[in-house]
Parts: C-alpha cells; sequence; structure tokens
C-alpha cells in the first residue's frame, strides 16, 4: 500500500512534539531534549519542503529570503536593541554566527512559511487582512512561546523581563514576512504546515501549564 506522504507528514509532525512535550517535562530526559531541539526543527523543515509544492528556484529564493532576513532581524535585535529588546541567546538553539542561533532563521521560516499556508486558505480576499491577521496569530504564538523559551534556556531577556516592544516588533517583523510570502503567491499548499503551527501553539500552551 502507497503511503501518503501528507497523512505521514503529519503524523511525524504530531509524533515528534508529543514526544517533545514528554522529554521537556520529565525532568531526567530533559538534557538530551534540550540537545536535539535544532535538529527537531530542521525535521520540521524537510517535512515542510518534501510537502511543497513545486520546489524550484522561486521557493528557494523566498525560504533564503526569510531566513536571512528572520537572522537579520534577531541581529540587530541582540546587537542594537533596535528591534524586541534587550535579549541575548542561550545554548538550546544549538550553533551561533555572531551570538545569532543559525536556527533562528531555520525558525522564521517555519513559523512564517506555515502561518502564510494557513491563511491563504482562509475565504478572505483583501490580501492585507490576512497578512494583518497572521501576524496577530503570531504575536499570539510568542506569548506562549516566551515563558517556555526563558525556561528552557532558548533566550533570556536583561532584567527577567518581556518588554512590550518585543510582541510589537513581532507584530511588524511578521507583518514584514508575511508579506513576502503573499508576493510569491504559491499555489495552494496542504495541510501539513498549517498542522505544524497547531501543534506548536498546543505544544508550548502545554508546556505553559506543565
Amino acid at each position: 500500500m502507497k503511503l501518503n506522504k501528507t497523512k505521514v507528514s503529519v503524523i511525524l509532525i504530531i509524533l515528534f512534539h508529543f514526544v517533545g512535550l514528554v522529554g521537556f517535562i520529565i525532568p531526567f530526559l530533559r538534557p538530551l531534549f534540550l540537545q536535539i531541539v535544532p535538529f527537531h526543527l530542521l525535521l520540521m523543515l524537510f517535512l515542510l519542503l518534501i510537502n511543497h509544492q513545486t520546489l524550484n528556484l522561486k521557493f528557494a529564493f523566498f525560504a533564503i529570503l526569510i531566513m536571512l532576513s528572520g537572522f537579520l532581524a534577531e541581529w540587530i535585535g541582540v546587537h542594537k536593541h533596535w528591534l524586541f529588546g534587550n535579549y541575548a541567546y542561550d545554548t538550546t538553539l544549538g550553533f551561533k554566527l555572531n551570538e545569532i542561533p543559525l536556527m533562528i532563521g531555520v525558525n522564521w521560516f517555519l513559523l512564517i512559511y506555515s502561518t502564510g499556508t494557513l491563511i491563504e486558505k482562509v475565504p478572505v480576499k483583501e490580501a492585507w487582512l490576512k497578512i494583518l491577521s497572521g501576524a496577530v496569530l503570531l504575536v499570539l504564538l510568542d506569548l506562549l512561546i516566551e515563558p517556555v523559551a526563558i525556561r528552557f534556556n532558548y533566550w533570556h531577556w536583561a532584567n527577567q523581563i518581556i518588554p512590550i516592544k518585543n510582541y510589537v516588533c513581532w507584530f511588524l517583523v511578521s507583518v514584514c514576512l508575511l508579506s513576502f510570502f503573499h508576493q510569491f503567491k504559491f499555489k495552494t499548499q496542504s495541510w501539513v504546515a498549517p498542522v505544524l503551527l497547531i501543534v506548536q501553539f498546543v505544544f508550548f500552551a502545554v508546556l505553559n501549564f506543565a
């Protein structure tokens, strides 16, 4: 029997996040699971890529654009504090280039691509409304991510205070990157990427209350 790529990918996304939850919650497993966070992000990237219709130079350019833009935004945030606030990255996201984890670019791509794919499925004609709605969605996700990120050494804030500026900048950067997504006008994609976004909401929500 031929396996359905979309179904298998969705199952893997749910399974790996469930296993990750267990690993993060159980204390003696936590150090191991924190070490494999970068590999988890790469697996999610792989699953999104193999499910994208028409892998070509156009899509490769988009992916690189989002990753580099996300990385640059974080560099400005960490070194200049013009975006997000006064923060620095810890060890969980792996190898860093000039104090910025390379995986942060991958993470921005996962978030923007997943959100962009989801909002394109919404039966709303106005592009600006889709983009703003997607940006709000990403800010809501960041509200769940921040406490978990601090707790598990993804990054830390000066004086342990998350500034309102962080969420404002998340919204603005998300609007810019989702606008890029809209301009590329990709064909309608499967539900793999939106499922990843939904599962991330569940993942970080559970960790906030675990």
